[in-house]
């Protein structure tokens, strides 16, 4: 199962934001959208409602002023001006066709200009000029004020309203996520509805109840093909059985060596497979000992390959089952001896064992999504094995409540594209013996 399958990678940098802070800055983006809106009304309502008003004024006292001009002939009323150079030109020409009128200039510098007019006796223009009045001018600062104040307040509510909502839609949906992990890794009996709770139902309990059908739809479907894979192997080891005896009993030679060597690897792969059905049904149970794990790992793979060079670094006591752990190593070793080169090194630390070699470590797609069955490291599966060696190892490792862990060896720094020198798979053994199958220790 090695080999280095590469394909090339575009990086590309994501930035993930929580659910809670996209909402929140939603519902702020808006507020304040709204609130400059609104103010922007409200400030020109009320600029044009005090200048309608002053305008009335302005009227008012015009009309006064005329009344006054028309009994005396003389312009006795406060601010009136008599033909007035600096009136307006369409003021006046409202004047000209008879009219009394009023105006509004604008002026940066100091504000807006209300002026009124009326024409007199004796072809004379009596005019009004008063400017915006210091009060006025108060007024609407104390309301931009307010407008601004409460601007503030209404992106911060709604802020403070989106994360408060935000983190209850993000707790459940993380609720959501961490229960549909601990499915994919195998615990048939989490649901993601009853991970979530809660008394509301909205779309997420919808999400839930859609990914706990999948669930279900996809158990069944795994159960039946273990129960066929598991049915099909057992049918076949009577055949194979009875095909490796009649094997033996031929004349010696080159042809039956090749018949028997054939049937045993048929016979081996029909036990595998068993074993790997087994192991997919979740009901293998670890027969527990109390063993010193360096002296047993020294001692089982000396008997299987004196070359291979075993390192005890810390010696330790653990409770596991020896058949199975066995199983995982003499596996992990095959591996290596398959796929990896020489020399081929076990270290047992405390409750750690590692295996290396120094062949062209494991393919990507491995470290990836960890072992698979029939997939080996050869891309036209033309390599030797079916690749049940490292998911019989992984399966077993499962039942001992252990993590076993692959990655490749490069050099401090060197990036991705440089070979690897070698392969390791790293076997976590619990600080506690399992109490149920799937259990997995916390790496150190």
């Amino acid at each position: 199962m090695r080999g280095i399958l590469r394909s090339p990678v575009t990086e590309r940098v994501v930035m993930r934001t929580g659910l809670r802070w996209k909402l929140s800055a939603a519902i702020a983006l808006v507020g304040a959208l709204v609130a400059v809106a609104l103010s922007l009304v409200v400030h020109n309502a009320a600029r044009v409602s005090m200048l309608d008003n002053a305008r009335d004024l302005a009227d008012e006292r015009i009309r006064i002023a005329q009344r006054n001009y028309e009994l005396t002939g003389k312009p006795n009323f406060p601010s009136i001006v008599v033909d007035d150079r600096h009136l307006p030109p369409p003021l006046r020409r409202k004047v000209e066709e008879g009219r009394r009128a009023t105006f509004v200039s604008d002026r940066p510098d100091r504000g807006p200009d209300i002026w009124a007019a009326v024409p007199v006796k004796g072809g004379h223009v009596l005019s009004l000029h008063t400017g915006f009045t210091d009060r006025s001018t108060d007024i609407l600062k104390d309301l931009d004020q307010a407008l601004v104040i409460g601007s503030i307040a209404v992106v911060l509510g709604g802020s403070a309203l989106g994360v408060l909502i935000g983190g209850q839609l993000s707790r459940r949906l993380r609720k959501a996520a961490a229960a549909a992990n601990q499915m994919a890794k195998g615990e048939t009996d989490v649901r993601v509805r009853d991970a979530i709770g809660g008394v509301v139902q909205d779309e997420t309990d919808d999400l839930a109840s859609a990914v706990d059908a999948m669930a279900d739809a996809l158990q069944q479907r795994l159960e039946a093909e273990r129960r066929v894979t598991a049915d099909i192997a057992h049918e076949l080891r009577t055949p194979v059985t009875g095909l490796l005896t009649a094997a033996e009993l031929l004349p010696p030679g080159r042809p039956t060596e090749l018949v028997l060597d054939r049937a045993k690897a048929m016979r081996t792969l029909v036990e595998d497979v068993l074993e790997v059905a087994r192991l997919d049904g979740a009901s293998e149970r670890a027969e527990l000992q109390d063993i010193l794990l360096g002296e047993f790992v020294a001692r089982r793979v000396a008997a299987k390959d004196p070359e291979i060079e075993v390192r005890v670094v810390h010696e330790s006591e653990v409770t596991t089952d020896p058949r199975r752990l066995e199983r995982v190593l003499f596996n992990l070793l095959a591996n290596a001896a398959r796929h990896g080169k020489p020399p081929i090194q076990v270290t047992v630390e405390g409750r750690v064992i590692r295996v290396r070699d120094h062949g062209p470590g494991f393919p990507e797609d491995l470290l990836a999504d960890g072992p698979s069955r029939f997939r080996t490291g050869s891309a036209d599966r033309a390599g030797h094995g079916h690749g049940l060696g490292l998911t019989i190892a992984a399966g077993q490792a499962r039942v001992l409540g252990a993590r076993l862990t692959f990655r490749n060896v490069r050099p401090a720094g060197a990036p991705d594209e440089i070979p690897s020198e070698g392969a390791v798979a790293v076997l976590w053994l619990p600080e506690h013996a399992p109490t149920a199958t799937g259990s997995h220790p916390l790496l150190p």
